[in-house]
């Protein structure tokens, strides 16, 4: 875990290795100073030697410049290292969440992922930028004050040795039991994310069935939960102060009640006293200090597992070690083809699977909800990869070529259509970043969409929120089949893409298609038959089984499943989910 997310340090290496130096410096001349204070005392005061008063006064002021530049630069050095490792995690993260398959992205929520790159990755640098200032600073000013104290007398300063035994073993209860709940709570911020998420981008539905008490409630519970872990932790981490303030005063009354008997004694002297007053300070509210440290570091480590989770989560999907990068031509060929989304799942999504589509046809796909019509098509561009059997591109496995280049030829328009806020062309350019403003508008003129972009004022530089929320279901739907087609693909998808279409705009996008882009492989997925009955050929899926493949009339006189559907479409409300014979 921890080598996998030191790898991200990078260049920050150099930073990271200077700070804990700088703070070495800033601790050696905060021992120093009340070792000079006491030579001054003795020496210069008790002795009225004003020139020696000067003199160490004057090294003490030096001292107390060099530890003040130290710890200046200890602190911006571990601030800019700290955030420079956080930074390089977020973007270590984001780029490998993009290598990801659909079935990686299956295994994390949307909630998790946003929550392992701010919180998460805020946790982590904290206890990155504890450990290069504090986890260096605490031993290394335990150790010189304690060596210190023991050089001044060893007698007195056994009295720190019994209470930072005593003092750290309590503390370390404490911390044991504040750790157990801190590493509760931050996984809880993945539900609190989850409710928000939820919330904005379905607040239309909220609002339409005004339901924003119940969602009010449920926010409220997610917060309540990290609440109540917080409070039972902190419960715990605030018997730390009156601790440590309880063994300092005990400290400094012993020093004082002892020390006072040996300079009467005259085995001790004032100055000796006073710097092992300051020594006490010094090594108690380290430990202190330390123990904040391990508090920091045990609250983050749940936030390096997780983020570690997903630095280390390998890609079901590769390139091959010689890739192809050329797709001859549009020819799809299944070949005893079965595909389950988990590798252990007992029942397949896609069952034997046989088909070949020869290039520049135009295929229907039709079928029932959960007939695993999207999961076919998915196969064809490799966002997943089958179980058994094989899918051909062109004439090649699509596991032979290089997945950018297969997809960059085989172009999707998703069933759930997403825009991105920017302009109508920079939405249009996803397909083709070197398009031209001529290519765009015929593309949303094969696409129907130029009748309504050209009736915004700004055109085709009308700004596009993000969602796409200012524009309909059906723009929306046809500025993603715009997008698409600017890649000039030899394999064009369809997912049912055109549902929130009319019935005639839908038929005028058809028949562009076959005018326009007439060499293009077209998989068009409806649950109209009037949107595919034009097709070359219609395969009918019916639970992840290929039912009938032919064309319309063919389908019409042999599955019965097709003709049933068409015949209660055909006379209104007719629905491939209510299947023939129910």
């Amino acid at each position: 875990m921890l080598k996998t997310l030191l790898k991200e340090v990078k260049e920050y290496k150099r930073v990271s290795i200077v700070t804990p130096v700088f703070m070495i410096v800033e601790v050696l001349m905060e021992t120093l100073i009340p070792f000079l204070m006491a030579s001054i005392i003795d020496e210069g005061v008790n002795a009225g030697n004003m020139q020696h008063i000067y003199k160490v006064g004057g090294i003490m002021v030096v001292a107390a410049a060099v530890g003040l530049f130290a710890g200046l630069a200890g602190g911006r050095f571990g601030a800019k290292a700290s955030a420079g490792f956080a930074k390089n995690l977020r973007e270590a993260m984001f780029n490998h969440i993009q290598s990801f398959s659909f079935a990686n992205i299956d295994h994390f929520s949307t909630a998790g992922l946003v929550t392992r790159m701010t919180t998460d990755v805020t946790n982590v640098q904290n206890a990155y930028m504890m450990t290069l200032r504090m986890f260096t600073r605490a031993p290394a000013s335990m150790i010189c004050a304690m060596v210190m104290a023991f050089a001044i007398n060893a007698r007195l300063a056994s009295i720190y040795l019994v209470a930072v035994i005593i003092l750290g073993t309590i503390l370390f209860f404490i911390i044991r039991h504040a750790t157990a709940y801190f590493r509760q709570a931050f996984p809880k911020y993945d539900d609190l994310n989850a409710s928000v998420q939820e919330n904005v981008s379905a607040i239309r539905v909220v609002k339409a069935y005004v339901r924003e008490e119940q969602e009010t409630s449920k926010f409220q519970k997610a917060s309540e939960n990290i609440y109540r872990i917080f409070v039972k932790a902190e419960r715990n981490v605030i018997f730390n102060a009156p601790l440590m303030m309880t063994t300092v005063y005990t400290c400094i009354i012993l020093i004082s009640w002892l020390g006072a008997k040996m300079i009467i004694s005259s085995t001790l002297t004032t100055g000796e006293l006073m710097s092992l007053l300051a020594y006490c300070m010094n090594i108690l509210s380290s430990l202190m200090m330390l123990s904040m440290v391990f508090v920091m570091i045990s609250m983050s480590t749940a936030s390096m597992q997780r983020i570690s989770e997903v630095l280390n989560e390998e890609s079901d999907l590769h390139n091959p070690a010689d890739p192809v990068f050329e797709v001859k031509d549009g020819r799809i060929e299944f070949k005893n083809v079965e595909f389950a989304y988990k590798k252990d799942s007992k029942e397949p999504v896609l069952t034997d699977i046989n088909l070949k589509i020869r290039s520049g046809e135009t295929i229907g796909i039709i079928g029932g909800t959960g007939s695993a019509k999207t999961s076919l098509v998915n196969l064809v561009s490799r966002l997943y990869d089958v179980t058994k059997g094989e899918v051909l591109v062109g004439g090649r496995n699509v596991r032979e070529y290089d997945m950018e280049s297969l997809r960059n030829q085989v172009a999707v328009v998703l069933q759930k259509n997403v825009l991105f806020s920017g302009t109508i062309l920079e939405n249009l350019r996803w397909g083709n970043k070197n398009a031209t403003d001529e290519e765009c508008i015929e593309a949303c003129k094969l696409a129907c969409a130029d009748e309504f972009i050209e009736r915004f004022p700004k055109k085709y530089e009308t700004y596009i929120e993000q969602g796409g929320t200012n524009v309909s279901g059906g723009q929306k739907q046809r500025l993603c089949i715009a997008r698409a087609i600017l890649k000039k693909p030899k394999i064009l998808i369809l997912d049912d893409s055109t549902s929130a279409v009319d019935t005639a705009t839908d038929a005028k996008i058809r028949r562009a298609f076959r005018k326009e882009v007439p060499d293009t492989t077209k998989l068009i997925i409806a649950q109209r038959v009037s949107s595919v009955q034009d097709a070359d050929r219609i395969i009918v899926m019916d639970e992840g089984r290929i039912n009938g493949f032919g064309t319309h009339e063919e389908l019409l006189e042999t599955n019965e499943i097709y003709r049933e559907v068409y015949e209660s479409q055909t006379q209104g409300g007719g629905d491939f989910d209510e299947k023939a014979g129910e």
